[in-house]
């Protein structure tokens, strides 16, 4: 998700300490990554509320909520439909867990906790990295639009080092415990990272092998922006973009339309009430609600106008003007409408990884194509499109009422960002994914 509005309606002085192997900052002692006897690993992270959340390497992943007699039992995905899965877990100090029946013990990580400075705002980070003194990758993982916690929710801070790669993580300005007002500006968001990178690399040390970002949705603008204004060895993007925030409205509002049915004729009305949301949007939502009205009045009370969505359209059309003008300045706060990525795309050196979903409502079709374009100019970018997923790399069921549900991530994803990190190449063959422009190993 891109931008605040979807989640509504979605070197430098530090201090730094080790932190304890049996809790996380949540003050969850169950939280970790998990080797089961059976060669696999699970990770257990914070979910909503009092639930917890498990991921596995494959993609697989599910909520836990716990029984009475202290046990957790599984649903499916984001489904809330029981899968049969119960886990438990020993005493904190052990730190064993019983998952599916096989047991395991917490995978024990080198972590560091920081602060580090960027503009004049304390950022709160945390580098972990495997046991041991070999030198390793280390990935900057950069967030999306997100208000929530990256320290708190990010299961990548585990299970990259899992896999014999380091990973800094950070909450992002004005989220979690790090200062500052949360903005939507890429540039500032880009020079953030920058300062994680160096931090990274600070607290790294002798340890440090090649570093470089991996962003996610609005990351895919940040991380490149980063790259270019300090260069790094490698940039994954996942489920990014390369076309800017209003092309990305107008997209999904003709995804909207299509996947239900309607013909270009519609497409066409569906784009007369983007360019009225637009004309709200770019006035930073002081402006242009009478050409809301207008279409409103117009289109409204036609079979399609309900399906209308998009990344901000949607809050355009269902909040009331005045909650707007209140509200929607401090929903986007930074973003720039007409951002065009491509300048950036075009200057940045470092080799990239870009995951895209075939489904994702995001745009992904005209991102693609910019992508094979970049390539075919000799740009270092490989691309690889996972049928079947939407935004986030994630498998979805569709309810009756047209809704996507996520049952999972795509197998081969966290592999294929593994391999590249590590060498650079890929093998043939990741799940269901098509890869383009490889370097094969």
């Amino acid at each position: 998700m891109k931008t605040a509005v979807k989640i509504v309606a979605a070197t430098f002085f530090a201090v730094a300490y080790s932190a304890t192997a049996e809790q996380d900052m949540t003050g969850n002692c169950r939280i970790g990554i998990y080797h089961l006897r059976d060669g696999s690993d699970v990770d257990i992270a914070p979910g909503e509320g009092s639930h917890l959340r498990w991921r596995r390497k494959d993609g697989t992943s599910g909520e836990l909520t716990e029984a009475t007699d202290g046990t957790w039992t599984s649903t499916l995905g984001w489904t809330s439909r029981p899968d049969g899965r119960r886990v438990s877990f020993s005493e904190c100090g052990k730190g064993a867990i019983t998952f599916a029946g096989v047991n395991g013990r917490r995978i024990a990580l080198a972590v560091t906790d920081t602060r580090f400075q960027s503009g004049g705002v304390s950022l709160a980070g945390r580098l972990l990295l495997p046991k041991g003194s070999a030198r390793v990758p280390i990935v900057i993982l950069v967030h999306g639009s997100e208000f929530s916690s990256a320290l708190d929710f990010f299961a990548l801070q585990r299970m990259f080092p899992s896999e014999g790669i380091g990973a800094f993580v950070y909450d992002k300005r004005g989220t979690g415990v790090s200062g500052g007002d949360y903005s939507q500006d890429y540039a500032l968001l880009a020079q953030d990272a920058v300062a994680a990178a160096r931090e990274a690399r600070r607290l790294a040390g002798s340890r440090a092998g090649k570093v470089g970002y991996q962003g996610t949705s609005q990351g895919g603008w940040v991380a490149p922006l980063a790259a270019t204004i300090a260069p790094v060895d490698f940039v994954v993007v996942g489920y990014g973009l390369a076309v800017s925030p209003l092309e990305e409205d107008r997209s999904a509002i003709a995804l909207d339309m299509t996947r239900r049915g309607f013909g270009a004729d519609i497409v066409a009305k569906a784009m007369e009430v983007a360019d009225a949301s637009e004309a709200v949007f770019v006035s930073n939502f002081s402006d242009g609600y009478d050409r809301v009205d207008a279409v409103r009045a117009k289109y409204g009370s036609e079979s399609w106008f309900k399906y209308i969505h998009g990344d901000f359209t949607f809050a355009v059309l269902e909040m009331t003007h005045d909650e707007l003008r209140e509200n929607g300045p401090k929903l986007v706060q930074g973003i720039q409408p007409h951002y065009d990525p491509m300048p950036v795309l075009r200057e940045l050196k470092a080799p990239q990884l870009w995951i895209l979903a075939e489904d994702d409502t995001d745009a992904s079709a005209e991102t693609a194509r910019r992508l094979e374009q970049l390539a075919a100019e000799g740009h270092p970018i490989v691309t690889a499109m996972f049928p079947h997923a939407e935004h986030g790399i994630f498998e979805y069921e569709t309810l009756p009422d047209g809704t996507r549900v996520s049952t999972r991530n795509a197998e081969g994803y966290f592999a294929m960002m593994c391999d590249y990190i590590r060498s650079g190449r890929l093998r043939a063959r990741y799940g269901s994914s098509v890869i383009s422009n490889p370097k094969r190993e």
